[in-house]
């Protein structure tokens, strides 16, 4: 987000979403994570909104769709949002427990 940020303000804006455009698969990670103000969700969407139905996105979040209210505090912009990640998508729902905390788990029990 910082780099479209950075990039509209110096007034690369289009340029830099072309280039996300272009790559074959976009992959953002940790999205509901942190709360998105109005500019960081719109200019997410310009970038979703030129990749649309050309190349592949892959999203991670430990939040559930639902829940990204809270990520994106604009409901029109939240359900624009989840609209286009959604349609003629795959969603794989890998459960709420964490990979990271059970490795270690199995790791300690191992030791």
């Amino acid at each position: 987000m910082n780099e479209l940020v950075e990039a509209a303000d110096e007034k690369v804006l289009a340029k830099t979403i072309a280039r996300y455009g272009r790559v074959d698969l976009l992959c953002i990670d940790e999205l509901g994570y942190m709360e998105l103000d109005r500019r960081g969700a719109e200019l997410l969407f310009q970038v979703l909104t030129e990749r649309e139905e050309k190349n592949s996105i892959a999203i991670a979040s430990n939040e559930s769709f639902s829940g990204w209210t809270k990520t994106f505090t604009d409901p029109r912009l939240c359900a624009a949002i989840v609209d286009r990640l959604t349609f003629n998508g795959a969603i794989i729902e890998t459960g709420t427990d964490s990979y990271r905390l059970a490795h270690t788990i199995a790791q300690q029990a191992a030791s």
